[in-house]
């Protein structure tokens, strides 16, 4: 493990962020206004929700990957912010996930800040759980915690879960359901990282009857360093 995929590292972030006195209750982003509640990840001391959007093309220059008028489902949503982008591009139905109830209702304020509540739904739940069993979707969309933390850790916050997964124990069970989750023709996408370790990733993956298939890359700097998301498909047998 290196300073850069460290999940101490990413620990100390995710205090550090929950804890800053300059932490505001709303902020500006893609050239919109967005509330902030406490304990919810913010976007405003991190690069990566913005590389998200781009890299989605809900934002920026490239295409857009989610279908006009198709429906969303987003695992993790946080503020809302993509969820709720997703809608104002066009989205007909999206459901937001998050397993921190404070991040819920957080999407479900944006949501109705920015006038997409009528086809936006906000839901308490770890990843699939809380989601109807026959509920499927165009897009399957997780922007994941892809830092590897130890399999006996022990959160202390939600906050925290944004940042790190245990053992991979998250992203083993998106691998396994979020394709079991798409309409004909939908995609199942993760975000990923490489603070992460794509190789035990991969290896699950493939453990699953999974593939993994690189979609886009996005480079930019947060603080000193230089990251690279990944957007993945994955792909299940027909």
């Amino acid at each position: 493990m290196t300073e850069r995929t460290s999940y101490e590292r990413s620990l100390e972030r995710s205090r550090a962020a929950s804890a800053r006195p300059d932490r505001p209750d709303s902020f500006t982003m893609a050239g919109l206004e967005w509330d902030l509640l406490d304990d919810v990840f913010a976007p405003p001391f991190s690069a990566t929700t913005g590389a998200a959007m781009d890299v989605l093309g809900l934002t920026g220059t490239q295409a857009p990957l989610l279908r006009a008028g198709g429906s969303f489902l987003e695992v993790g949503s946080g503020t809302g912010i993509i969820a709720v982008m997703a809608a104002l591009r066009g989205a007909a139905r999206v459901v937001a996930t998050d397993i921190n109830a404070r991040a819920v209702e957080n999407t479900r304020r944006n949501a109705v800040r920015h006038g997409v509540g009528d086809r936006l739904t906000a839901v308490h739940s770890d990843l699939f759980s809380a989601v109807g069993a026959d509920d499927r979707f165009d897009c399957v969309y997780w922007h994941s915690n892809f830092v590897l933390g130890p399999d006996d850790y022990r959160y202390r916050s939600d906050h925290e879960r944004a940042y790190v997964d245990t053992g991979y124990r998250a992203h083993e069970r998106y691998l396994i359901e979020a394709p079991l989750r798409l309409a004909p023709g939908g995609r199942a996408l993760l975000q990923f990282s490489d603070r992460g370790d794509l190789a035990r990733l991969t290896a699950l993956a493939t453990a699953h009857d999974r593939r993994l298939e690189v979609l886009r890359r996005h480079g930019f700097r947060e603080g000193a360093e230089t990251l690279e998301h990944i957007l993945l498909e994955i792909c299940a047998p027909s």
